[in-house]
This record gives structure tokens, C-alpha cells and sequence, in this order.
């Protein structure tokens, strides 16, 4: 049983009617509608008589209705690339280039602008999916039928491609399989003691690891029912915490239910794990809500390469600043600039080191990139994550930086190098560096600092200006600093080191 869909489905509830979401406007899918939808879809995805292990890119609000097309290209035998719905013309136009998409799934509005990226791409089939079960795939499905036999898949055959930037500048796909997939799931359910009756309250989006491949499948390997958010919503959330046992979010959700005088014990006492991840938790965050509510919320640590890697304990001691210890199953060591293993002392905190990890969850490599993938995997199989860790003596993980200076935001991952090159290219701007420094709401802020070319008369909202309709949102830098030079070492890099300390 190597097929993710088939591992997963194995665990749904055999009562017939058995609810598997709610949506907030009261909508009700069962298990049964999740196999027939899926069944319907796989069938009109085998209908194509595309070749196995085609990408299947979708970049939709969302919906139940992605997550039936999400398992259903699981059972076509298809690997399903996801893209953030905040991408916009240009960073859509590199991906399904690169990917060379057979199918091309996209919501209304944006069909008038992807169609004619994806048919240059060689896309032939290009498809539209809203968000209330509508768009040309619904309809192209909807007489099809409600039986399909999932595909036999080896383990190691792709499940699904991310896209995680890199310093260069240039997007990379993680190639991740039904075994790495499906290994995490299983691991997950074990560790963070999934039960039955757990409810999960979702309002993550479903467009990377932790929406789609953490919460979801720890829902769906459950058999539990989930309540279905389109996003983050504080009301919704309160109205939604007394029916729910357990919830997943960005540090970004904690911060503001902490902040919501709404929130309180009784409020909770429902609820069996609070669940954070994506972005550093600040130590205050996790004081104030366990304040307000009593609950200890359970820090872990993973990345699109790699889905979970380590994790605070259910049961046992769970360390503010801390992202737990190694599941079990992975391998997590921590490595000097030569390479030699740094061990953990048997009191305090060890040296600071690049963390690398192995095991049935890490990724096979990047797509169409072998030369990348032999550089960030060790001569002896470990995978080089380029985070920065020491350990304390009982083993629990200090993350304390990013050796490729990623800035995290809201969760969501953004790459300085990609930033920069869009600054540099605008007129009067001579150079830039782009920096995270601390955010009490997103984790880190984007901040830019600039140097203008000599006699430029540019402002920080005028370059602010010409940023905004060009990158995804989340991308803009939150404030821009105009100086008139950039630190640098002996070597002439700048040192980044040196600007958060300043602006931050």
C-alpha cells in the first residue's frame, strides 16, 4: 500500500455519513463525498491519457473541492504541485516553465492572465476551480464517475513538487514522494497522539507543508472531522475553539487570540493541542498564552524539503524558544563549518552548528537540479537544512539563524536574494540588502536598506510603489531604509549582522 491516497483512505471512518469537513458557511462533506469527488476527478485526470508522474499545478482559493483534487491526483498516479495564491505574473510564468505543468488548474478570476503563461509553457489542458465548488473542472467532472482504482505507486515515486527560492535568487522544486508523505503522517499521528473524536480546527492555507501536509493529513489519517476556515479569522475562531480538540497554527494566529480578551480557559477546555509552527514563536507569545489559557502550545520544526523533523513532546516538557527533539525515526545532527558532529553537553547549550538531518521523510533532491541536489546533501547521505542550532543538554533544539539569511513572515518563507534583485533593477536605486528583524505579529518583518546612485531623488514610498504590483504580497518589505552605504567585511560582503542590529 505505497500509494499516499490508499494509506490515507485506509483511515477514514467506515459509518457511513461520517463528517470530514464543515465549512464556515455550514457546508457538510462526509468521507464518502471525499472518495466520490476524488474518484471523479482522478477520472477526468486519467482521461487526458497523460503520462504518469505528470505535474498537476493548481493555484486556487481554498476550497474542499482543492483538497478532492489534491488526493485525486495522488490516485491518477500524478505529482501535484501546489503554488501560492499570492504569486503573481511573473513568479507563475518561472514555475510552470520549469515544471512543465500537463495540467494547468487556476481560480476565475486569474484565467484571463495564467491561460495564456501556461499555453506558452506547453500546457495544454488549463482548467479554473473556485471556491465554492465551481469553476470548468467541476463541470468537466461532474457526470464522471464516483469509482476510480487508485494507481499502484512504488514508494518512491513522486507525490508532489514545492517550490522553496533559494539565495540565488532562482526557485527550487523539492521533490517529495508517497514514502516521505506518508512516513511524516504516520510519525505525526503517533507523536502528537492523535485520538479518536479529535476535531481539527484548519485555517492554515493549503498551498505548503503545514496546511496541506501536516494538518490535513493529520486529519485525514485520523479519520477525524476538520472545521474548515478559508483563512485566519479571529471571531471564527472563537466561535470554533469550544468544538475543537486540536489546532495548528503561525505564531501570527497565537499572537492575536492572546491579544483577544474573547479567549479564556473555559473557552478551551475542549481543547487537547495547540500546535505552532513555520516561524519562531517569541518566548512572550508563549507566556501570555498560556496565561490566558492554560494550554502550553507545542513548538516543532520542519521545512518543505523535509515535512516534520522535530517536535516538543505531547507528554513531557515543553521549552519556550525551543523546537523539541528529533522524532522518532529521523536523524537530526548538528555539523561545524569542517563537518565534524557537534554532541550536546551534559549541562548548558552546545556550539552553534549547521543542522542536517536524514531519514524516510527527507526529499529525493530538487527538480531538474542535480547539481544543486549533490551540494546540499553530505557525502554521507544528510541533508544540509542551512539552519543554524545548538542543542541543550536533554536534546531539545535551539534554532538561532539562517546560514542563508531566509526571513520568515506570517509563515511564509521569503528569499532576501529575490528581493534585492528587484530593488537593484529599479532607476536610481544603486544597491539594497534586504533583512528580517523581529515582528511581535508575523515573526519577522521584511526591511530593505538602500543606497541610491548619486544625484537620485527617490523616496521610500516611491520605491515602495514600484515593489508592491510586482512580487507577491507578503514579499513587500514592511519599511525601507535609505542609507548612504552598506557594511562590509574585508571580503566586501555585507554584513547583514550589522543592519539588524541597527534596525532592529
Amino acid at each position: 500500500m505505497s500509494n499516499l491516497y490508499r494509506i490515507l483512505e485506509s483511515q477514514f471512518p467506515k459509518a457511513a455519513g461520517a463528517c470530514a469537513f464543515e465549512t464556515a458557511d455550514g457546508r457538510y462533506y462526509t468521507f464518502d463525498d471525499l472518495r466520490a469527488g476524488s474518484a471523479k476527478l482522478a477520472n477526468w485526470l486519467a482521461s487526458l491519457n497523460i503520462p504518469r508522474g505528470s505535474r498537476i499545478a493548481v493555484q486556487v482559493e481554498k476550497s474542499v473541492e482543492a483538497v478532492m483534487l489534491y488526493l485525486a491526483t495522488l490516485r491518477a498516479g500524478l505529482v501535484f504541485l501546489p503554488l501560492n495564491t499570492a504569486y503573481r505574473e511573473s513568479e507563475i510564468t518561472y514555475f510552470l516553465k520549469d515544471a512543465e505543468p500537463a495540467v494547468v488548474v487556476c481560480s476565475p478570476d486569474n484565467m484571463h492572465w495564467v491561460e495564456p503563461i501556461a499555453r506558452a509553457a506547453g500546457c495544454h489542458h488549463v482548467m479554473t476551480l473556485g471556491e465554492v465548488a465551481d469553476g470548468t473542472l467541476i463541470d468537466a467532472a461532474r457526470s464522471l464517475s464516483a469509482f476510480f482504482k487508485t494507481v499502484v505507486s512504488r514508494s518512491d515515486d513522486l507525490a508532489a513538487i514545492l517550490y522553496t527560492s533559494g539565495t540565488t535568487g532562482r526557485s527550487k522544486g523539492a521533490m517529495l514522494s508517497h514514502r516521505n508523505l506518508a512516513s511524516n503522517a504516520q510519525t505525526l499521528k503517533r507523536a502528537w497522539q492523535w485520538r479518536s473524536g479529535d476535531v481539527l480546527l484548519h485555517a492554515l492555507p493549503i498551498f505548503h507543508v503545514h496546511g496541506l501536509f501536516v494538518a490535513l493529513h493529520g486529519a485525514l489519517i485520523n479519520g477525524s472531522k476538520t472545521l474548515w476556515l478559508s483563512k485566519f479569522d479571529a471571531d471564527q475562531i472563537i466561535r470554533l475553539l469550544p468544538r475543537a480538540s486540536v489546532m495548528m497554527g503561525v505564531p501570527t494566529f497565537y499572537v492575536r487570540l492572546a491579544a483577544d480578551a474573547r479567549l479564556n480557559r473555559r473557552l478551551v477546555k475542549g481543547m487537547r493541542l495547540f500546535i505552532s509552527g513555520s516561524a519562531p514563536l517569541l518566548a512572550e507569545t508563549f507566556s501570555a498564552f498560556q496565561a490566558s489559557t492554560g494550554h502550553t502550545i507545542l513548538e516543532r520544526y520542519g521545512m518543505s524539503e523535509t515535512i516534520m523533523l522535530t517536535s516538543n513532546p505531547v507528554r513531557g516538557e515543553r521549552r519556550a524558544g525551543t523546537v523539541g527533539q528529533p522524532l522518532p525515526g529521523v536523524g537530526v545532527r548538528i555539523a561545524d563549518d569542517q563537518g565534524r558532529v557537534i554532541r550536546r553537553k551534559r549541562s548548558g547549550l552546545s556550539e552553534i552548528g549547521g543542522v542536517q538531518v536524514r531519514g524516510p521523510n527527507v526529499f529525493s533532491g530538487y527538480w531538474r537540479m542535480p547539481e544543486k541536489t549533490r551540494e546540499e546533501f553530505t557525502t554521507d547521505g544528510w541533508f544540509k537544512t542551512g539552519d543554524m542550532a545548538r542543542w541543550d543538554a536533554e536534546g531539545y533544539l535551539h534554532l538561532v539563524g539562517r546560514s542563508k539569511d531566509l526571513v520568515i513572515t506570517g509563515g511564509y518563507n521569503v528569499y532576501p536574494k529575490e528581493i534585492e534583485m528587484l530593488i537593484d533593477a529599479l532607476p536610481g536605486v544603486d544597491e539594497s540588502a534586504v533583512i528580517g528583524i523581529p515582528h511581535p505579529d508575523f515573526g519577522e518583518a521584511v526591511t530593505a536598506v538602500v543606497v541610491l546612485k548619486a544625484g537620485a531623488r527617490v523616496d521610500a514610498d516611491a520605491l515602495l510603489a514600484q515593489i508592491k504590483p510586482r512580487i507577491a504580497n507578503y514579499k513587500v518589505p514592511k519599511s525601507i531604509h535609505i542609507v548612504q552605504s552598506l557594511p562590509r567585511n574585508a571580503m566586501g560582503k555585507v554584513q547583514k549582522n550589522l543592519l539588524r542590529e541597527q534596525f532592529g
